[in-house]
């Protein structure tokens, strides 16, 4: 979290970390010294212990504008099959893409890493007669997140 919270900082984003209440209390995970210092460079919002906090990620994501993005580790997947129909899941997928960051450690480990979220939709799509194709060279698990950074440009002759 500190790692993530000091390089999204530097980018001068408007911060707001979701959490727990139990992250207030000096511990060998939390060290007090350390959330002060992420206090002062990020908003925080601390939720009850036992609270689901996904709830709130999604709220204050939505709430703050279509520009707003959001980094969790979290899938979201109980949410989307909480969703009652496919069109709304599919509605709510391409939400998600469109404003979930995923971050990763870099090689090294020493660093974190962030895709961005995606600007464009990840489908074919057509202009005149070029064909803009994604795809993917190896097949691999994928969460709904992930889709292929990848294009297969196409133009018809």
């Amino acid at each position: 979290l500190f790692d993530a919270v000091n390089c999204l900082a530097k980018e001068n984003a408007r911060l707001l970390v979701l959490g727990r209440k139990h992250m207030l209390v000096n511990s060998s995970n939390w060290k007090r010294e350390i959330m002060k210092e992420m206090q002062n460079k990020a908003e925080f919002f601390f939720a009850e212990n036992i609270s689901e906090d996904d709830a709130f990620l999604l709220y204050a994501t939505l709430r703050s504008g279509k520009h707003c993005r959001f980094v969790t580790r979290d899938f979201l997947r109980d949410h989307k099959a909480c969703l009652s129909d496919s069109l709304t899941r599919h509605l709510f997928r391409k939400w998600q893409r469109g404003h979930q960051i995923v971050f990763f450690p870099s090689a090294e480990g020493r660093s974190i890493n962030f895709l961005p979220a995606f600007r464009y939709d990840c489908v074919v799509q057509t202009t005149g007669d070029t064909w803009h194709i994604p795809y993917k060279d190896v097949f691999e698990e994928k969460y709904s997140y992930q889709v292929p950074r990848k294009w297969l440009c196409i133009q018809q002759k």
